[in-house]
């Protein structure tokens, strides 16, 4: 018998053990890596209407603008704002339409909030503090 044989033999034996280790796998895979954006946890936390999981990603003081109401909010603040948006507006889908290339400094990006019928431009400016990338202000506009 090959190895082949072998490996279809324990996958039809394991497969409650090999749906953890997948489930696993992509659970991990989906954080980003230090010193890079984490896109992906953004846009699951904007479609989640997830305000705690955005703020998590920022530093101690956020700068928001929500809707013209603009403040530099602490990240038990900023996440009210947010809850209070999600609230008022809960999203259907999020998606990054523009990602700005990394520098020393930061970066920036510019995503698509959607509402029921109404639309939003969202745009993120990063800071890049030691190695990890945070959001330092967080814009949200009518498009």
């Amino acid at each position: 018998m090959n190895l082949r044989h072998y490996f279809c033999l324990f996958l039809q034996k394991n497969n409650s053990m090999v749906f953890l280790y997948s489930l696993l796998t992509s659970f991990i895979l989906s954080f980003s890596p230090a010193g890079e954006i984490p896109y992906v946890g953004l846009e699951s936390a904007f479609t989640d209407n997830n305000a705690s999981n955005i703020v998590a990603l920022g530093k101690d003081k956020l700068l928001l603008n929500v809707l013209g109401n603009e403040g530099a909010y602490s990240q038990s603040q900023a996440t009210l704002v947010l809850k209070d948006f999600f609230t008022k507006k809960p999203g259907t889908s999020f998606k990054f339409i523009f990602k700005g290339k990394e520098s020393s400094d930061g970066s920036f990006a510019i995503g698509t909030y959607l509402s029921k019928q109404e639309s939003f431009r969202i745009t993120i400016q990063f800071k890049k503090i030691n190695t990890d990338f945070k959001i330092e202000s967080l814009t949200i506009e009518k498009s």
